[in-house]
């Protein structure tokens, strides 16, 4: 479990995220159109997994504009922002804010994601939503880059996690 702060108050997440050179879990996430994404339907692209507790918060709303932004200069990349917010309002922001390069992904209806991938937060004033983090995997799926940011008001390391892309 990891031990990360919300405000000064310790928050305990459901476990660690996958670790560095093994293959990512599999997942199944709803899409902005109510379909399942699978890791599968990426396979053979490298990809950003922009992990955040609410796309209507600033700093998660920062993160996947960021992420957009800085995704376009990328071969072969997919950035995956992923909460347990209802597709429809992550389908909302991307509109409202001419987002292009990312792809949406909901853990709300059966939330084995947060669990699998260690950033439920199981305790704290946002428990049951995702903690801030960042994973990079290469086109084989495989981990090669990972974040649990430890102050959820605090934004990823962004040059980090590119600079394995490059």
């Amino acid at each position: 479990m990891a031990k990360i702060d919300f405000e000064g108050e310790k928050v305990t997440t459901y476990g660690n995220l996958p670790p560095i050179g093994e293959k990512a879990p599999h997942f199944e996430l709803i899409k902005s159109d109510l379909s399942i994404a699978t890791l599968e339907d990426f396979k053979g692209k490298r990809i950003i997994m922009n992990i955040f507790p609410s796309i209507d918060t600033g700093v998660c709303a920062t993160s996947v504009k960021n992420f957009n932004e800085k995704a376009t200069k990328l071969d072969n990349t997919v950035v995956l922002c992923i909460s347990r917010d209802l597709p429809f309002a992550q389908q909302r922001f991307v509109n409202d804010e001419g987002l292009k390069n990312v792809v949406n992904l909901s853990d709300f209806k059966d939330r084995n994601f947060g669990k699998d991938y260690g950033v439920e937060m199981i305790d704290g004033p946002w428990e049951t939503l995702l903690s801030r983090a960042v994973l990079v995997l290469d086109e084989t799926g495989k981990v090669i880059y990972s974040e649990q940011v430890p102050k959820i008001e605090e934004e990823p390391d962004y040059l980090a996690a590119l600079k394995t892309l490059l």
